[in-house]
């Protein structure tokens, strides 16, 4: 099961200043299904709830953590607290972080800046969420502002997916298994990135002889930097249509013509992904095509998550 660090008002833990929470519904009634949480929050272990409010203040070029109510500095105390929820996550090797969006301490790049006169400044993230971007590199980290976005959420749950997929193959890797790992994600990756995912093949190849640790160090970072882009409706359709190469010797007209009308209404956002997708799947089963059977991008996540059968889940 996924492990995935959530801030504790999204998962309804009364820790916000006013003593109350911010239950997320996708959270705490669709994802739990298939993740289990650690709950975080620096502003109340560092202060308790119900707590003054805070707010993010420029002064002399940083950042500092300022009370509303009594104008106190308490960006140390506050940053001593956040390393110490840091530590609990890392403790805990999670999967990704989910944070509050616009918090003072935990918005990523949605929390409100002011200057000292009071006027506001622009949006920066916060102080906890700047330590997570900087402790971990291109890792699932996202705001649940955000994940109301079905093409942000979509995107993000795949990279998840995918995360822990590497996470767990990396525990007993060779290069044969390399190999297969990079062909089993070969549509996914090229749906983020086609010029990252043949950079991935380069690697793979490994034409310069390199030990198989530095292969898959190389890899990894790669990889992992490829997941944490964003697909595109172009990008999927092209992999759509990459996928539909490897059935249609064994299609009839009625049923090429079909698939190519399902993949354009597609791009014309006429109908959801999932449509294609499943059509993609229905012949490669008839026709015995197990390579395209094997590949993630078919169903890079649970299907109950109904995330594809959006339309607005791409972009």
């Amino acid at each position: 099961m996924m492990k995935i660090a959530v801030s504790g008002c999204l998962l309804g833990d009364k820790v916000r200043f006013d003593g109350g929470h911010k239950k997320f519904d996708f959270i705490v009634d669709e994802l739990s299904r298939f993740a289990s949480f650690v709950s975080f929050c620096p502003e109340h272990i560092a202060f308790s709830s119900p707590r003054e409010s805070i707010r993010m203040v420029e002064i002399d070029k940083q950042l500092h953590t300022i009370s509303n109510k009594t104008g106190i500095n308490l960006t140390k105390t506050l940053k001593e607290h956040s390393q110490k929820e840091l530590d609990k996550i890392k403790n805990h090797k999670v999967d990704a972080i989910i944070l509050k969006s616009k918090s003072p301490t935990c918005g990523l790049g949605s929390s409100k800046v002011y200057l000292q006169n009071g006027f506001a400044n622009g949006k920066d993230d916060g102080v906890f969420a700047k330590m997570c971007k900087e402790e971990f590199q291109y890792f699932p980290i996202e705001e649940e502002g955000r994940l109301n976005d079905p093409w942000l959420r979509e995107n993000f749950i795949m990279q998840v997916y995918a995360y822990r997929a590497f996470k767990d193959f990396k525990q007993d890797a060779d290069m044969k298994a390399l190999v297969k790992f990079h062909q089993e994600f070969k549509f996914l990756l090229s749906s983020k990135d086609d010029v990252l995912y043949r950079k991935l093949g380069r690697i793979v190849a490994n034409e310069e002889k390199k030990s198989f640790e530095e292969v898959l160090s190389e890899y990894e970072i790669n990889f992992k930097k490829t997941i944490s882009l964003k697909s595109s409706i172009k990008k999927t359709r092209n992999v759509l249509e990459h996928m539909a190469g490897f059935v249609k010797k064994f299609l009839t007209r009625e049923e090429k013509t079909l698939l190519h009308e399902q993949i354009s209404d597609y791009a014309n956002k006429i109908i959801p992904v999932i449509t294609p997708i499943l059509t993609l799947k229905l012949y490669a089963t008839k026709y015995g095509v197990n390579y395209l059977l094997e590949q993630k991008f078919l169903e890079p996540y649970p299907k109950e998550l109904a995330l594809r059968s959006d339309i607005k889940s791409g972009k």
